[in-house]
């Protein structure tokens, strides 16, 4: 039986340096340009808790000419920032990622009350991992000259960075940290339903005294974000969010000498072989695609069983989909959250109802969910084709269309047949198994009896409609320098 959790049984934090509250939410915030916050001259949006529908703030609309300060400010700090040494820009990168933990609950709350995400996953996951990215990028600040990017490696300018509403600080961590190891500096824009915590970034950079100009924030919708992307003294470009905004992207720097790299959508088969651990797998199936809500772009939202141990394997998973706990994020018990607004929750449940309207089977545990804020229960699908929309379509939400197979060459074109390549998952005993279908599955990433790990060190990126580029390694240096590996 799934129940919503009422309790309060609170994620407990101690207050942070200076006997400042927890989340010290301001009434409203302004654009940091140089070094400082300043007021926008455009209007202004609040942003909301979706687990309650509470208003958070107001947020400043950044304006094309707020753009326009901004990258003229970064423009400024570039001419210093690109000629200070290796060493003394990981001086400064390692100290923003001691701050990042010493706030790390601050950063946790934030994040969980301006995106919905459960308290476990921004304390446990998010935030270990975006200090993680700081302190990994300062280790490479001072030798750029040996990652096998060429002779005299050179910063390319001012990046400017189109960040999503699913992971605010974590994409925050993987585009600032090595934009600024490689001596560029950035006018970062998130989105606009999840300003808050990069605006703290912006915060920390200052505790951190990090010169004015390196990092400007600018906070708006897609207009501010299209100014960002266009402005002529932006030399790189690093977009993370839906396929058609990034092909749009593409389009409008096309002719221009703008690098760029994007991560864009994804539809991850996640594949389940007859000689898997079925509990580990189930387990690995509930993290692919209901971490987060399902807000992931590479989440396991298409899970292809061998039919041999299909019906095994739902009956494993319907059990532990009992027991995942919908409700207040800032509860440490929940398991899922709230969706991140009206309008994906609006898009979640369109494509379910396309779903049953085209003959596939809905089953949802019993849950009572709350009565204010964003909610979905964690939904598959059994009976699914590869013709229906919710096989081919990215719904981005707790919902799984389960397919099956019967050999590994069918299981191989099923799970490329799709217009995205971003990742997938192999669950089987057998190494040669692994190795055979992580080389023939077109996608960036592929992981093997596991799901949803990331490193610091490892490259992240996708092919087809999943973007170009690689964030993450020592690849994601490439992008932030002229030339490339």
């Amino acid at each position: 039986m799934m129940v919503s959790t009422g309790s309060t049984d609170k994620f407990e934090y101690a207050p942070a340096p200076e006997s400042r509250s927890i989340v010290d939410i301001k009434p409203s915030y302004g654009l940091f340009v140089d070094g400082e916050f300043v007021d926008g001259r455009g209007s202004s949006f609040k942003t909301i808790n979706p687990a309650t529908e509470e208003t958070l703030a107001e947020v400043a609309e950044a304006s094309e000419a707020d753009v326009d300060l901004a990258v003229k400010a970064a423009r400024r700090a570039f001419r210093g920032w690109s000629r200070t040494s290796g060493k003394e820009r990981a001086k400064y990168l390692f100290r923003i990622a001691r701050i990042i933990q010493e706030r790390g609950r601050e950063l946790a709350v934030l994040e969980s009350i301006d995106n919905g995400k459960p308290i476990k996953e921004s304390r446990d996951v998010d935030v270990p991992v975006v200090a993680a990215h700081f302190f990994y990028y300062a280790g490479w600040a001072d030798k750029l000259d040996y990652a096998g990017l060429g002779p005299n490696p050179q910063p390319l300018g001012v990046a400017g960075q189109v960040i999503p509403w699913n992971f605010p600080l974590l994409m925050l961590a993987w585009k600032v940290a090595p934009a600024l190891a490689c001596g560029n500096t950035v006018v970062l824009k998130p989105a606009e339903t999840t300003p808050l915590t990069a605006l703290l970034f912006a915060e920390i950079c200052q505790q951190a005294d990090l010169p004015p100009g390196v990092v400007n924030i600018v906070t708006g919708a897609g207009a501010t974000g299209q100014a960002v992307v266009s402005h002529p003294d932006v030399d790189k470009v690093a977009f993370t969010g839906s396929t058609a905004v990034g092909k749009a992207i593409a389009r409008a720097i096309a002719g221009t000498e703008k690098k760029a790299t994007l991560e864009l959508g994804g539809k991850a088969a996640n594949i389940v072989f007859d000689d898997a651990p079925i509990d580990q797998a189930v387990e690995g199936i509930v993290s692919g695609i209901f971490f987060n809500q399902g807000h992931v772009c590479c989440a396991g939202s298409r899970l292809l069983v061998q039919e041999s141990v299909a019906e095994e394997v739902l009956a494993r998973l319907k059990r532990r989909m009992g027991t995942l706990r919908v409700g207040d994020p800032l509860d440490k018990n929940t398991d899922i959250g709230a969706i991140n607004s009206r309008e994906q929750l609006d898009r979640i449940r369109e494509l379910s109802a396309v779903g049953e309207a085209e003959g596939a089977e809905r089953w949802a545990p019993a849950c009572d969910l709350p009565s204010s804020g964003f909610w979905f229960p964690p939904t598959i699908f059994t009976g699914v084709t590869q013709a229906h929309r919710i096989a081919r379509e990215e719904v981005f939400g707790p919902v799984l269309s389960v397919l099956t197979f019967r050999t590994p060459g069918e299981a191989i074109e099923k799970a490329n047949n799709t217009p995205y390549g971003l990742s997938a998952g192999v669950w089987t005993e057998k190494g040669s198994r692994i190795l055979h279908m992580a080389s023939a599955l077109r996608a960036g990433v592929v992981w093997a009896n596991t799901f949803n790990k990331f490193d610091p060190a490892s490259p992240f990126g996708g092919y087809k409609e999943s973007g170009y580029g690689r964030e993450g390694g020592r690849q994601g240096l490439a992008a932030y320098l002229k030339g490339d590996i």
